[in-house]
């Protein structure tokens, strides 16, 4: 594919990215599976695009896109429903990783994997795909604390994907598996990386309104999340973690009264404005279109033992999902917002950048590790898209998600039902207010709005007798 062909098509996908989110909020037609659609297209199908053409281009633009959904979706998170939110993420997050790196395993040895190896696979597995789950959870109408739970697990997966993989490669090196250092390991990244990404938004927002004096400023946010990112990873924590820490507290720096930190700072903190917010959307939008493209071509059909593997893998980890989501869901979730939780089994970002480790390490059976995993990254995320269209779509679909979930069925608990209840039923026609939609579902507006909520109703003083009234009723 030569470059004025490249430059060609990358403009005809930013038009059927756009395209695509239009039959998604209209039709239902979930647009992630449609851009992953044209990527097996132009990679395995056609082999117009490989990723090796991309050379060192194809990591460093995962990072990125990894970078600027967990700085972006940190920014729609509210301080005040997180903590009502961290047990339930606690809990669904520890019970989903080790459900799914245990099924990932027992599958991967009955394909002939030895127990290490099978771990390994299930390490990587184990987790959700950031760069899947916020921009799904957005688009849909659940519960605030639901929608909480999934971004900060989608996360917090990413950590334990990393640290439980490296420690079995580690482990198959040296022969014995070292309880005390995985454990070690996941603090120090959760913790330190997390200290690291406060501290950074704490100093960038005594900044932004000097930077913003500066020309053609706007990206420089983006910027400092990179550089909070790279200096995790090369400290050896968590640059997901830093990262979205870094939105979160840039997003809720109003609610910091700490005298000390606020000392610290040199004044209260500035958060981000209406404009950034919307062009870091617009960021996301076009990061997200070229990813799930990315990993269509990367998919690979020439090992058919492998995509066994890979659909077996799909159909356990949504079973035992499921399961997950039946008993640790929120409680403050409905029948909508545990079928949701209970379908959100996608593979992305973390587990394509884990899938090379094995074989770049001369680990035996590294490449089945690698296939299987990306089998498993396009199944899962077909999947998960095709069953939100059919819980939107069927009745009958939503209503077993329902029975086995244990909730009582309720028909208007669709995607559909809960659009019509906000933003009233508009016709193919009607796309008059289409911006002001979308801006509406903005995490800019949402976490805005979350503010407003939470604000005592102001007391009315009561209106004064006019001039001769009191003396009439008298």
């Amino acid at each position: 594919m030569n470059v004025d062909i490249s430059l060609v098509f990358f403009g005809l996908l930013v038009f059927a990215a756009h395209l695509f989110a239009s039959m998604y909020n209209r039709k239902k037609i979930p647009d992630v599976l449609l851009l992953i659609l044209i990527g097996l297209l132009v990679g395995p199908v056609l082999h117009l695009a490989k990723t090796e053409n991309m050379g060192v281009g194809g990591p460093v633009f995962v990072a990125i896109t990894l970078v600027v959904i967990l700085f972006e979706g940190g920014t729609s998170l509210s301080i005040k429903v997180m903590r009502s939110a961290w047990k339930s993420t606690m809990n669904l997050t520890v019970f989903c990783f080790f459900l799914s790196m245990v099924l990932a395993a027992c599958v991967g040895m009955a394909f002939g994997m030895d127990l290490l190896g099978g771990l390994t696979l299930g390490a990587i597995l184990g987790g959700t795909s950031s760069a899947v789950v916020i921009p799904l959870v957005r688009i849909l109408d659940m519960g605030e604390e639901s929608r909480t739970v999934l971004v900060l697990e989608s996360a917090a997966t990413d950590v334990l994907c990393i640290v439980f993989t490296l420690s079995f490669l580690h482990a198959m090196e040296m022969g014995t598996v070292q309880v005390g250092s995985i454990v070690g390991n996941i603090l120090s990244s959760f913790v330190l990386a997390g200290l690291l990404g406060f501290a950074g938004a704490l100093v960038w927002s005594r900044l932004l309104t000097r930077i913003r004096k500066l020309q053609n400023s706007i990206f420089t946010t983006p910027a400092f999340v990179f550089v909070i990112y790279g200096i995790a990873n090369i400290l050896g924590y968590s640059g997901a973690i830093a990262s979205l820490v870094f939105g979160i507290t840039m997003a809720n720096i109003d609610t910091i009264k700490n005298r000390f930190l606020i000392k610290v700072m040199g004044g209260p903190g500035h958060q981000l404005n209406k404009t950034e917010m919307v062009f870091f959307g617009e960021i996301v939008f076009l990061l997200k279109t070229f990813f799930f493209v990315y990993i269509g071509i990367s998919i690979e059909f020439h090992d058919w033992r492998s995509i066994l593997a890979g659909l077996v893998i799909t159909f356990v980890l949504f079973f035992g999902r499921v399961l997950a989501a039946r008993f640790f869901s929120p409680k403050t979730a409905g029948p909508f917002d545990k079928t949701i939780i209970s379908m959100m089994v996608p593979k992305g970002l973390a587990a394509a950048v884990l899938a090379e480790l094995p074989l770049a390490a001369g680990v035996t059976g590294g490449l089945f590790i690698k296939n299987v995993t990306y089998s498993v990254i396009l199944f899962s995320i077909s999947f998960v898209s095709l069953m939100i269209l059919l819980v939107d779509k069927s009745r009958f679909v939503r209503h077993a998600f329902e029975r086995m979930l244990g909730c009582s069925t309720d028909s208007a608990d669709s995607i559909f039902m809960h659009d019509v209840a906000r933003y009233g039923d508009k016709d193919e026609d009607s796309s008059d207010d289409d911006d002001e939609v979308l801006y509406e579902r903005s995490p800019y507006i949402f976490l805005q709005k979350h503010r407003e909520a939470q604000k005592p109703p102001k007391e009315t003083a009561p209106e004064k007798p006019k001039e001769g009234e009191g003396e009439q009723q008298a």
